[in-house]
């Protein structure tokens, strides 16, 4: 009689792609839109991430964490990204980005807050690929210089410089906004 040995208890079996792709499809289509600021072409960048995922399932679901090697798949696709997409303008992804409410107390002003949301997007859209990633990957993603410097591929003084200069343009483009309101 030949006994078979069980798999040891930190083997975890591994989920199909279907599976995958459907319980990750939405955080994957948020962090592409925080990425890109256009709700299509985020979509185009998941879809074609996660076509390229498909094929290479085995491999990808092998890995420490499959989930963290699809979303350096979107980051590099959002990089690399040859389209023109990067002269149009980043319109508001029809979700605001902060509701933090009026802390007196009163009533909150919707209208007020997607104007902010615009604002803000468009002043993203000033930012080049790199410095928009620097800046979403350390304030959404809420990751280090050292793993940012590890994803884009550059040493993480150059994420600081990004994000210094990324922090930079939208405290000018801010400042200029609040110059020309007070104008008219």
């Amino acid at each position: 009689m030949r006994l078979h040995k069980r798999p040891p208890a930190t083997v975890v079996e591994s989920v199909t792609f279907e599976e995958f792709a459907m319980a990750r499809l939405q955080s994957l289509l948020r962090y592409a839109v925080v990425l890109t600021g256009d709700r299509d072409l985020a979509q185009d960048v998941v879809q074609e991430v996660l076509a390229r995922a498909h094929s290479k399932w085995r491999r990808i679901s092998a890995s420490d964490s499959p989930e963290a090697y699809v979303r350096r798949m979107v980051l590099n696709e959002y990089l690399s990204w040859r389209r023109s997409w990067q002269f149009r303008h980043v319109h508001a992804a029809g979700e605001r980005l902060v509701d933090l409410g009026d802390a007196r107390g009163g009533v909150v002003d919707h209208a007020e807050g997607v104007v902010e949301a615009d604002a803000l997007w468009a002043r993203l859209s000033t930012l080049g690929r790199k410095q928009r990633a620097v800046l979403v990957l350390r304030y959404y993603e809420q990751l280090e210089d050292e793993q940012i410097a590890d994803l884009i591929g550059c040493a993480p003084a150059t994420v600081r410089s990004h994000a210094s200069r990324a922090l930079r343009t939208l405290r000018l483009s801010e400042r200029e906004r609040i110059h020309a309101e007070e104008k008219s």
